[in-house]
């Protein structure tokens, strides 16, 4: 029950739409399938971090990140910019060469850079897990594997099918690629200034 509970809770924690969710839809209409999964990925990657600090407890971790959060906020709110603009500015990729001069590594490595930029998820996860009747004093290893299995699960499993989903009428959208970019590149750098003031 446990780990059904937990892959919900991935599944949950990454459905709501915002900046990672955009990112993932402009790179699998740009560069195709792989890179939407791998972009969201990256957000999973660093979810499943920060939810086994929480899970296993690792106070001078957490107490490390929550002490210089300002300073990581303000670093992923301007990597979060950054990648606004070059989403915006970015120019629709011919169909022979949608990956050329892309790394699907690198698509990965910025968004587990930039997950990690949030270290307030921390006290999120703990939360998610108390309300699952999950603690660090009652919590075994065993239980806590199960958890933190779930979540990976549950959130991959919802990149997969919001990449799936998008690839699908990517002949549809394609055309109008380039108003894509923009769109979503606008929403990001809004949604860069959001997560620094708030």
């Amino acid at each position: 029950m446990l780990f059904f509970n937990s892959f919900l809770l991935g599944f949950a924690v990454s459905a709501p739409f915002g900046p990672i969710g955009l990112l993932v839809m402009q790179r699998v209409l740009s560069n195709g399938r792989a890179a939407g999964f791998l972009t969201g990925l990256g957000a999973v990657t660093a979810n499943l971090i920060y939810a086994s600090v929480a899970a296993f407890g690792f106070s001078v971790v957490s107490g490390f990140l929550l002490e210089h959060e300002l300073a990581l906020k303000m670093m992923g709110s301007l990597f979060l910019l950054y990648l606004g603009v070059k989403t915006f500015l970015k120019k629709p990729p011919a169909k022979a060469a949608a990956l050329e001069g892309t790394s699907l590594l690198g698509m990965y490595l910025s968004t587990l850079l930039l997950m990690l930029s949030n270290p307030v998820t921390i006290l999120n996860f703990t939360a998610m897990f108390a309300g699952l009747g999950f603690t660090q004093d009652a919590g075994t290893a065993e239980a806590a594997f199960l958890l933190l299995t779930g979540v990976f699960l549950g959130a991959s499993f919802w990149w997969l099918i919001l990449s799936l989903g998008v690839s699908l009428f990517k002949d549809k959208i394609t055309p109008h690629i380039a108003r894509v970019n923009k769109l979503a590149g606008v929403l990001v750098i809004v949604l860069a200034a959001i997560s620094w003031i708030c």
